[in-house]
């Protein structure tokens, strides 16, 4: 199956898991580094916000606007 056909929910549901994952991984270091919770999940949602912008970017270069 070619990337293209994928629907795009598909991409962003793998998107977002992909970014919890990585915002999870943040905020488990940061309060294993001595962070207090609160700080950590503030860390942990800046890495989730700051890779689903870089994946929905890079999915759109890669994959392109379809309706063009």
């Amino acid at each position: 199956m070619n990337t293209r056909e994928l629907p795009r929910w598909v991409w962003a549901a793998l998107i977002a898991l992909l970014a919890v994952i990585v915002g999870i991984a943040a905020a488990l270091l940061d309060y294993a580094n001595g962070s207090t919770v609160p700080t950590a999940v503030l860390r942990g949602g800046t890495a989730f916000a700051g890779f689903t912008g870089l994946l929905l970017g890079v999915a759109v270069f890669l994959i392109g606007d379809r309706h063009r």
